[in-house]
C-alpha cells in the first residue's frame, strides 16, 4: 500500500520538471530499485496509471531497474550478494553481522520528456 504514496510524489516530480522544461509530455521515466526494497512495480504501475491521468504525465512508459543486493560480513570484510530468498550468512565465514551495502535503493533516475521542438523535427 505504500506504493500509493510513493508513486504521488513522482507524479508530482514528473509534472514540476516537465513544467520547468516547457515539456508537451513525459514520456519516459527510469526507476531503481533495490532488491530490498519493499516497492512492487506492478503496484506503481497500476497507481501510476490512475494519478498521471490529465497530467502530461498520461500515457509515460515506467522502466524498472532492479538492483541486486550486496552484503558486507562484519566478521571477515568480505562482500558478497544475496539470493533472491533473502539474508543470507557470509559464505566465507558463516558469519551473521552483516551490513547491506546495495540493494535498498529507490530514486527516479531520469526522465525523458517531448517538447514543441521535438514535435517540430
Amino acid at each position: 500500500m505504500h506504493e500509493l504514496p510513493i508513486t504521488e510524489s513522482i507524479v508530482e516530480i514528473s509534472v514540476r520538471y516537465g513544467e520547468e522544461a516547457n515539456a508537451k509530455r513525459v514520456t519516459d521515466l527510469y526507476l531503481i530499485i533495490g532488491q530490498l526494497a519493499t516497492v512492487v512495480d506492478e503496484s506503481v504501475q497500476f497507481y501510476w496509471d490512475i494519478i498521471s491521468k490529465d497530467t502530461i504525465c498520461e500515457g509515460a512508459r515506467l522502466h524498472f531497474e532492479r538492483i541486486p543486493a550486496q552484503l558486507l560480513c562484519l566478521d571477515c570484510n568480505i562482500t558478497y550478494s544475496i539470493e533472491s530468498g533473502g539474508m543470507t550468512a557470509c559464505p566465507q565465514c558463516d558469519g551473521i553481522r552483516v551490513k547491506v551495502t546495495q540493494g535498498e535503493e529507490f530514486r527516479l533516475d531520469s526522465i525523458n520528456i517531448e517538447t514543441d521542438d521535438d514535435l517540430r523535427e
